[in-house]
């Protein structure tokens, strides 16, 4: 969500266009019936970036549909560059005066973008976008109470119903849950059809997947990775989630291993969540605010919070987010638990992994004609975390990680 936004300030800017405030997408499997505003303080979006882009909160009457005009509406292409905006996108403005996206996610390139739009990106992220008043004073209200009783860490546990269900991951679960999940990812299907047409027909092979590293950790399995990085009984770990699918039972070794778990739920009063509930991108926001603060950052799940989670990480002074390799940590893993691999070996193992995927400074990935596969803008923001000949000091040659 976030990143959308920027991008779309970005494109905005780029095209000379007035922006009317986001509406978020309120027909996915999700339901999140939150507005702009729910989540975000619209005023201080709009003043914090008038001098880079025109944003209003509404359509002038003229072009609103209760006088009958009808907006164009379009998805733009994943991934595209300055000049398929300014030449393919920018004409249809001329014909249609207003064009609704109705798609917004990964439509701007990573690279290749002029560096005053990727600071401009920036400066949307770290700045325009602030929390509303009441998200932001319980989130720091959240922090406040985890940093008085000292280091954190936050793990990111993806280990929910709807992530198992979309991944199509179901290691570690009963027969019927695993049918449950089949039943609800039907539904998802159901729901989202025009965006993964091929959720029906592709036969998900789960064991397949764990083992190409396209599941998220199960709690079980980072209880071990947890305790192979050196984080001992004594470490305070708030679990940055919705609902852990198999609930209590699935968290039974985590705890056992790690007493002071914590979540929002349990660390404030139930009279202040209530009108966060059911509102599942408002209780993100929460764990967005926890996870940034925190000592550790670690995901068990690469997926879109916690890249955008990383990068915010990166801005503040590359705050340590430990980013587990999970193709590689399926392989140590069940060596490890079928006995093949002592546990002194596993811990090593897992250690020197893990070495250089704590959130130092490092350039992005270039891959040529392959956007998708590059890394991330959000999750490395390298042109707006140093200025100047000492850039090159801090995150190497602009060139070094191009790969051809």
């Amino acid at each position: 969500m976030r990143a959308a936004i920027c991008d779309m300030v970005i494109v905005a800017r780029l095209l000379n266009l007035t922006l009317v405030v986001p509406e978020l997408d309120k027909t996915s499997f999700w339901a999140d019936p939150s507005d702009f505003g729910d989540i975000f303080d619209v005023s201080h979006f709009i003043d914090s970036l008038r001098d880079e882009v025109r944003i209003i909160k509404r359509l002038p009457k003229k072009f609103s549909r209760k006088y009958g005009f009808q907006a164009f509406r379009m998805s733009p292409v994943s991934w595209s560059n300055e000049k398929y905006y300014l030449e393919q996108i920018l004409p249809l403005f001329s014909k249609h005066k207003v064009v609704h996206f109705n798609r917004t996610d990964t439509r701007l390139a990573n690279n290749g973008i002029q560096l005053d739009l990727q600071k401009l990106r920036c400066r949307v992220n770290f700045q325009g976008l602030k929390f509303t008043p009441e998200i932001e004073t319980l989130g720091y209200k959240l922090v406040r109470i985890l940093q008085d009783k000292g280091p954190f860490v936050a793990l990111h546990l993806r280990y929910e119903m709807d992530m198992l269900a979309f991944s199509g991951c179901t290691h570690g679960c009963t027969v019927e849950e695993a049918e449950e999940l089949k039943r609800l990812r039907l539904a998802m299907f159901e729901a989202e059809m025009y965006a993964y047409p091929w959720w029906r027909e592709k036969e998900i092979m789960s064991e397949e997947r764990r083992q190409q590293g396209l599941c998220p950790l199960t709690p079980e399995e980072a209880t071990l990775v947890l305790q192979a990085l050196g984080f001992d009984k004594d470490t305070q770990i708030y679990i940055a989630s919705g609902e852990i699918f198999g609930s209590e039972r699935r968290l039974a070794s985590l705890r056992a291993a790690f007493p002071h778990i914590v979540k929002k739920e349990t660390i404030l009063d139930p009279a202040e969540l209530p009108q966060f509930q059911n509102h599942s991108s408002q209780m993100a926001a929460l764990d967005f605010m926890v996870s940034v603060a925190s000592n550790t950052f670690i995901p068990t799940y690469y997926g879109n919070m916690a890249k955008v989670v990383e990068g915010h990480r990166r801005y503040l002074g590359f705050k340590r987010s430990i980013l587990p390799d999970r193709k590689k940590l399926v392989e140590l893993l069940d060596l490890h638990q079928n006995g093949t691999l002592p546990w002194n070996d596993f811990a090593l193992a897992v250690r020197q992994m893990h070495d250089k995927r704590m959130g130092q400074p490092f350039r992005r990935r270039i891959i040529p004609d392959k956007p998708k596969e590059e890394d991330y803008f959000y999750a490395n923001p390298e042109e707006c975390l140093c200025e100047g000949t000492k850039c090159e000091d801090l995150v190497g040659p602009s060139n070094s990680s191009t790969l051809h």
